[in-house]
């Protein structure tokens, strides 16, 4: 392999590609000889950073079909530099973290194989050390090392230990440490789709010692090929199953998992969606009752009115640039300057509390979730009552163009649209530009041309320029979105079908 074609490996701060053969005859890039280099890669990384002669670094896994492949692989390449492999099995993105911070588990790095809610026929790999999980410029060293491929040599070992048990049980001793009771969710009727994915774990080593009835859960079983929905909070038909599964069973709570546990989604018992603007601005209402003034850093794609709800709340909202990394790394940057940033949250659902190392955890978000459950039902109230004064717009949209070519400098392209859209804005008297902006470009239009405002900004590593607007009335977006689609029509190295679609 060229280095080039390592390096279309990289996504972001983590390695994705295609691990299994499909009918479309799309090539495995994820082969066994690319899986073992980059363990062999990051073994070698973790020896430069710790000093060790002898590293133990821990593999896990989600439930796609490819994983025995890679675990192998990356168990072969770990032992063929001399180190010790603890392969843990199945696992959630967030325990192969958390093992890190266990002395008794005693590795130094881990590996988590998963390549989160993407096809069935992907994979990937997510690499953390104790300080956390690896940044894009790390992830572009063990690439290049990988390419080189001078190695240490040795004759490691390989363990077999799942940390699931342990990482169960701090999540459960969480819960009864935070309402004191042993059984807080006695009573209580909670239901979880894990999509088939890593997630099911939730229902019998968490919400079951913690007294909650949990029939109804459904997709526990782990199953690669996810035949009855994409496990991603995000995906409609997902999230359509568990509000069903909800109104069913007459449950108090449902819980939607992505498929390696580090996002999560929920439904209230009317089965109304707690997700993206409604899902920060609950953990954004429980968290500022703790921590009055707090900074909520979220992504540039959140409402106003989750602004105006968390000003409401005593807080303020920061918003950042999309990518979990960007968000948490944010917080982390307000903490130091001596800000208090208890929360990083993007709409997706992934959220990193700094009580928890800033860690996304979907599992551990859930459970700050239902102490809040607990809480608030001793007071004859339910969790959807935390956000009953959310403003809410009368119509959201997302649009995502694509670039006609996909292999073109589509992001020097796309950075000149940008700097075109702006100049439009400003000689528009009808748009204003939005103030606190970190991201693309943001605009405030004015009730008679949409009462409403569209982000336009570029995908963080793919060909689009993802286009997401709000409207407080009735047909609002489609006036948004075709005065958008009347500035973007002017570049023809834009795809725009999905306007079309849209209009």
């Amino acid at each position: 392999m060229t280095l080039q074609d390592w390096q279309k490996l990289k996504s972001g701060t983590d390695i994705r590609g295609t691990a299994s053969e499909d009918p479309s005859g799309e090539p495995v890039d994820l082969t066994d000889e690319v899986v073992t280099a980059l363990a062999q890669a990051f073994y070698m990384w973790l020896q430069q950073r710790t000093g060790k002669r002898t590293v133990a670094v821990a593999v896990g896994h989600d439930s796609r079909v490819s994983a025995p492949r890679l675990e192998r692989c990356a168990v072969h390449g770990i032992c063929a530099c001399g180190g010790k492999a603890v392969a843990t099995g199945l696992s959630s993105t967030p325990s192969m973290f958390m093992l890190l911070q266990s002395p008794r588990f005693g590795c130094d790095g881990s590996i988590m194989l998963t390549a989160s809610h993407l096809p069935a026929r992907k994979n990937g790999m997510k690499f953390f050390t104790r300080e956390g999980g690896l940044e894009s410029e790390d992830i572009a060293e063990l690439i290049s090392l990988a390419h080189k491929g001078k190695f240490p040599a040795g004759a490691g070992e390989v363990v077999r230990r799942s940390f699931m048990p342990e990482y169960s049980r701090s999540l459960v001793n969480l819960a009864r440490r935070r309402t004191g009771e042993a059984e807080p969710l006695k009573g209580k009727h909670i239901i979880v789709d894990a999509g088939n994915g890593a997630g099911g774990f939730f229902v019998t080593d968490v919400l079951q010692p913690l007294g909650a009835d949990t029939s109804g859960s459904q997709f526990l079983e782990p199953d690669g090929t996810f035949p009855n929905h994409i496990p991603n909070p995000e995906n409609k038909a997902a999230m359509e199953s568990i509000r069903n599964a909800v109104r069913e069973n007459n449950a108090d709570l449902g819980i939607i998992f992505d498929t390696d546990v580090d996002r999560a989604g929920a439904v209230d018992k009317d089965g109304k969606e707690i997700n993206r603007n409604r899902l920060i601005a609950l953990i954004s209402a429980i968290i500022l009752e703790e921590e009055p003034g707090a900074y909520i850093v979220t992504d540039s794609v959140t409402s106003d009115g989750l602004t105006q709800f968390i000003a409401a709340h005593g807080g303020v909202h920061c918003r950042f640039k999309r990518g979990y990394k960007n968000v948490i790394n944010e917080a982390k940057r307000l903490c130091e300057e001596g800000k208090d940033a208890p929360l990083a949250i993007e709409t997706s659902g992934h959220a990193a509390l700094k009580e928890n190392y800033f860690l996304d955890d979907g599992a551990y978000l859930v459970t700050r979730l239902l102490i809040a459950l607990a809480r608030r039902a001793k007071e004859g109230k339910d969790l959807s009552s935390l956000i009953a004064d959310l403003p809410m717009p009368a119509e959201e949209a997302e649009i995502r163009p694509t670039f006609v070519d996909p292999d073109s400098d589509f992001k020097s392209l796309g950075a000149d649209i940008l700097r075109q859209l702006v100049r439009h804005a400003r000689m528009t008297r009808y748009i204003r530009l939005a103030p606190d902006n970190r991201e693309g470009v943001r605009m405030n239009f004015d009730k008679a041309h949409g009462d409403g405002w569209v982000l336009v900004r570029m995908s963080l590593h793919e060909p689009i320029l993802p286009v997401n607007c709000e409207s407080n009335s009735e047909g609002g977006c489609a006036l948004l979105i075709r005065e958008i689609y009347a500035f973007l029509k002017n570049f023809s190295c834009l795809d725009l079908t999905a306007f079309k679609k849209y209009l």
